[in-house]
């Protein structure tokens, strides 16, 4: 079958790899029909997240169709069109009946390599690394799914390709962002990134009840898209102080949910900036947290910083006194898919939230090594780019 494999730092290519079988009777083969790029992708081939090897199959956003599933899987059969969850769970241990399914025990066959930095092991995730497991991912003809009578859910018949390839990874992850926040009633939610996922953390805010969302972003296509679609007010970070524009925009008070979808790429113009990515390459410093810092700073006394965007390692400068002083909430991790995928479907079905706006472009897996350049460079106003096989 055509993968898009990964063959070093920012090469991609298009090889001829053996089909998937079913090695466990809780496996299922899917036959992809559309698979999505995601800003967590870009750390692999940016070279920011070991443990990648020469012919890794990428992807951990995809859906497809049921071709053929072991003696375990009895909730799903042959035919079936599927969303994937992207973090792959035993959905038994006890991480998993409590819903914390991105913590899964036994999903991680590799969970000595984090183990070693982490202290303990994640859940595995499709194409990210063999840290996370060393599964193949889903920017191929063909995927293996383990657990998959845990990890795979058949699609609402009125959701389009286009809607439910975002249940696997954007919409669950956005949605766990803002459900960590603790949002309530009345609440002014600032989310920081306005790709895929801060588009479905600002859609998710209002679901549970924010009053006001300030999207945080320099790209205008997408500081449009908040507007239009998420019905957000906007903040520029090029063009504006963020912290004084947030305490001018509340009162003095700051927002009091305040969520990154950014993560360990971060950018600006500042100092701290070019500090940070001085460090990243003599390989002192992991993780860019210009976001995450911000985020302390302008959360109000006692409020809530959720953290979605990816972070790998260390990070310093971290103002964690004012955190402390200012009696901040810090809730984070990988999302927990499985908990959320039906409730999402259903938000998306009966058109209480929409994903199909993320899908900007559609290209052919061959054209995979262009789509990420595109969207790693955020070319032609793209939000995000879909695959088809």
């Amino acid at each position: 079958m055509k993968a898009l494999c990964y063959n070093g730092k920012y090469d991609l290519r298009v090889e001829r790899v053996p089909d998937p079988e079913i090695l466990n009777p809780r496996d299922a083969i899917i036959k992809v029909s559309k698979t999505a790029v995601c800003g967590s992708d870009l750390h692999l081939i940016n070279g920011y997240i070991p443990t990648m090897k020469e012919g890794d199959i990428i992807g951990h956003e995809f859906m497809g169709e049921v071709v053929e599933t072991g003696k375990g899987v009895t909730n799903l059969k042959k035919g079936d069109r599927v969303s994937v969850a992207a973090t792959i769970s035993c959905g038994h241990c006890n991480y998993c009946s409590t819903g914390s399914y991105s913590l899964c025990d036994n999903s991680n066959p590799n969970a000595f390599m984090p183990e070693k930095i982490m202290g303990d092991s994640p859940a595995a995730i499709f194409g990210y690394t063999h840290s996370f497991g060393g599964y193949a991912g889903g920017h191929a003809e063909y995927v293996r799914v383990p657990f998959a009578d845990v990890g795979m859910f058949k699609v609402d018949e009125r959701l389009t390709d286009e809607q439910a390839v975002f249940l696997g990874d954007a919409f669950p992850t956005g949605f766990m962002g803002a459900d960590m926040a603790g949002i309530q009633p009345g609440d002014t939610v600032a989310v920081w990134g306005c790709g895929g996922v801060g588009q479905m953390a600002i859609q998710s805010a209002f679901l549970l009840g924010a009053e006001r969302v300030i999207a945080i972003d320099r790209e205008p296509s997408r500081l449009e898209t908040a507007r239009r679609v998420g019905r957000a007010e906007t903040l520029d970070f090029s063009k504006v102080d963020v912290l004084e524009a947030l305490r001018e925009m509340t009162g003095g008070r700051g927002p009091d949910r305040c969520i990154d979808c950014v993560g360990l790429e971060a950018v600006d113009d500042s100092a701290q900036y070019y500090y940070d990515k001085a460090k990243q390459f003599l390989g002192l410093e992991i993780d860019r947290a210009i976001v995450l810092r911000q985020a302390i700073m302008a959360c109000r006394k006692g409020g809530t910083v959720s953290i979605l965007g990816v972070y790998a390692g260390f990070v310093d400068s971290v103002p964690m006194g004012a955190a402390m002083n200012k009696g901040l909430t810090f809730k984070m991790g990988q999302l927990h898919a499985q908990k959320y995928i039906p409730r999402l479907m259903e938000y998306v079905a009966n058109g209480q939230a929409d994903t199909s706006f993320l899908a900007t472009h559609s290209l052919s897996l061959e054209e995979g090594m262009k789509g990420y350049d595109m969207f790693n460079k955020r070319t032609d106003d793209v939000m995000r780019v879909v695959f088809t096989p």
